[in-house]
């Protein structure tokens, strides 16, 4: 989840309130935001869903708690000016990350405070929308430094987005002193070889130029000249990715939160060289996108997730406390049409009206009642087969674990030397995020021990010997079912131990399966992710569920363990018989 550092005082000024910090951590509570703790200087730390990208800096946790305090209502759209800049897209720009967008933004008062809040707001953005600046990366330029190139048709100014030869033109780096080539700032550079991995194999890197040349290299690492402080008072925002969504609305976000800060937002255009380049129809934008959406819900839905009667102007007004504008009709049934402001990026569904109703309103008033349903809940016998194993593999000196569902194919098939759509367990197609949040989770896991195997991962600096288990849930796509998804819980165990072997994975899982009353058998198998000759089946009551043996040497180098690892994997309802 992110975690955003606040500093108290500078949210009660952006607020305008005198409430103490017991009082803001209550408030914040009940919009989502949860206290961590502070940091050595002092800051407060909250953390919130990945759905509130609004809420990244101090500005846009004001701009929450001043709707939630009534302070602010509706729909704010920032005033913007006309274009003055243009980014000119060159054919030359690599087609690995095609696109850019922009703003300039004149009249802001950066204070330490401030510079520190853009600074946090732009990392944040590239480690969530931005996927660690893979699909979107920001760099922030004072303005006063950049030469633009006369533009005879507009008289305005433009600058180029274009590909520069790994060797090609030089400039200095930020925290650097002399002028390096983009080949040598990825090699020589901290910051270079950080993000090197974003742009490697490409013949041509994406860079930035005005009329005195290079001065952005994105996503690495922007140019010294156009550095931000203190005195920078007219800024350049661009940003530079893979999804021309994407980088439109880290776009806006940043734009809401140097507005909250007094400044002025100036649109700039965005011009493609042909259609086929362009991300809509068109070869010219204009940005920053400010365009307000609209979302439809009904008033019978509202009140039946809530639990709560409510009268349609109640509803409006709540609507307006969530920062959005609604309308409604008289007719049967009742209909709200809402304007959903720009910088909310997660509000995808009708759900989401609701959830903004609901937190409005406040979900600590929400009174509990009973489901009017004629049956009465209880545990799913899954469920206890499932609490019963996992007790007994505390009883055999397993750690009990509980892992994400979702991981990355590198991890669920790479790294364990596994072939997806092969035969072997962990083997089955994936089953994929259409938009995922983050890079890391972008497909449900197949089997468990690559969550086990980056638990060793994560603990090498923990003391050993290290048993760990989980009872967990997987699946793989199987277009045989009615949903195309084939569900399943496994059994997983490793032994990270420096005298671990095939034999203390095989008698633990016969003691394991001996509590269950079900007989188990290992004949012997091949499976890339163990040692050849170290490896079995397990047979459970005549039916082949899973696999034991010793991890393979090159699977434990990978993960960077330094000493062996015997495991076994199997489907729970196999012991479900016994």
């Amino acid at each position: 989840m992110p975690v955003v550092d606040v500093d108290a005082d500078e949210l009660r000024r952006l607020v305008g309130t005198e409430k103490d910090d017991d009082e803001l951590k209550a408030d914040l509570f009940g919009l989502g935001l949860e206290f961590e703790g502070e940091t050595e200087d002092g800051l407060l730390q909250f953390e919130f869903g990945p759905d509130r990208l609004d809420r990244l800096s101090v500005e846009g946790v004001a701009r929450s708690l001043r709707y939630q305090y009534g302070a602010d209502r509706g729909v704010y759209v920032p005033s913007v000016n006309d274009p003055d800049w243009t980014f000119e897209v060159d054919p030359s720009v690599p087609d690995e990350r095609p696109y850019v967008t922009g703003a300039v933004v004149r009249g802001v008062d950066l204070d330490e405070a401030a510079l520190d809040s853009l600074i946090q707001l732009q990392e944040k953005l590239h480690a969530t929308m931005g996927r660690k600046r893979a699909k979107g990366a920001i760099g922030i330029h004072d303005l006063t430094m950049l030469k633009g190139e006369l533009l005879s048709e507009s008289g305005g100014n433009s600058i180029t987005y274009r590909g520069v030869e790994p060797e090609g033109d030089r400039f200095v780096p930020l925290d650097a002193d002399a002028e390096m080539t983009p080949g040598e700032v990825l090699a020589d550079h901290a910051t270079g070889r950080t993000y090197a991995d974003l742009v490697a194999g490409l013949d041509r890197y994406p860079a930035i130029y005005d009329e005195l040349g290079l001065f952005s290299f994105p996503p690495v690492i922007n140019g010294r000249r156009t550095e931000v402080d203190t005195d920078s008072r007219e800024l350049l925002v661009e940003l530079t990715g893979t999804d021309q969504w994407t980088i439109d609305r880290m776009c806006t976000i940043i734009c809401y939160a140097l507005d909250a800060r007094g400044a002025t937002v100036e649109e700039v255009r965005v011009e493609y060289p042909d259609a086929d380049a362009a991300p809509t129809e068109g070869v010219e934008l204009v940005r920053p996108e400010l365009s307000v959406d609209e979302k439809t819900v009904s008033h019978a839905r509202v009140e039946s997730l809530l639990g709560v009667e409510f009268e349609p102007e109640t509803v409006v007004d709540l609507f307006e406390r969530a920062g959005m504008d609604a309308t409604y009709t008289l007719d049967d049934p009742v209909n709200y049409e809402v304007e959903v402001p720009p910088y909310r990026v997660d509000v995808l569904h009708p759900l989401d009206l609701v959830d903004d109703v609901g937190r409005a309103y406040g979900f600590e008033r929400l009174e509990p009642t009973y489901p009017d349903v004629a049956t009465v809940g209880e545990r799913h016998e899954r469920s206890r087969l499932a609490d019963a194993v996992r007790g007994s593999l505390v009883g055999l000196g397993f750690q009990d674990l509980l892992n994400f569902h979702l991981t990355a194919p590198v991890e669920n098939y790479d790294r364990m030397r596994v072939d997806e759509g092969s035969e072997v367990l962990g083997g089955a197609p994936r089953v994929g995020i259409t938009e995922p949040y983050s890079e890391e989770y972008t497909q449900l896991r197949t089997w468990l021990l690559p969550s086990l195997a980056l638990v060793l991962e994560n603990n090498t600096h923990r003391a050993y010997p290290q048993d760990l288990a989980e009872v967990g849930f997987v699946a793989h796509r199987d277009d045989d079912e009615p949903t195309h998804v084939a569900e399943a819980r496994h059994v997983a165990a490793v032994l990270a131990r420096h005298d671990a072997t095939y034999e203390d994975a095989k008698a633990r899982l016969a003691a394991l399966c001996a509590d269950f009353g079900a007989a188990v058998e290992t004949p012997a198998t091949e499976h890339p992710s163990f040692i050849p000759g170290r490896v079995a089946s397990v047979v459970v009551d005549g039916a082949d569920v899973g696999v034991v043996g010793e991890l393979h040497p090159e699977l434990i180098v990978e993960h960077d363990l330094e000493l062996p690892v015997a495991a076994f994997e199997f489907r729970l309802d196999a012991l479900a018989s016994g």
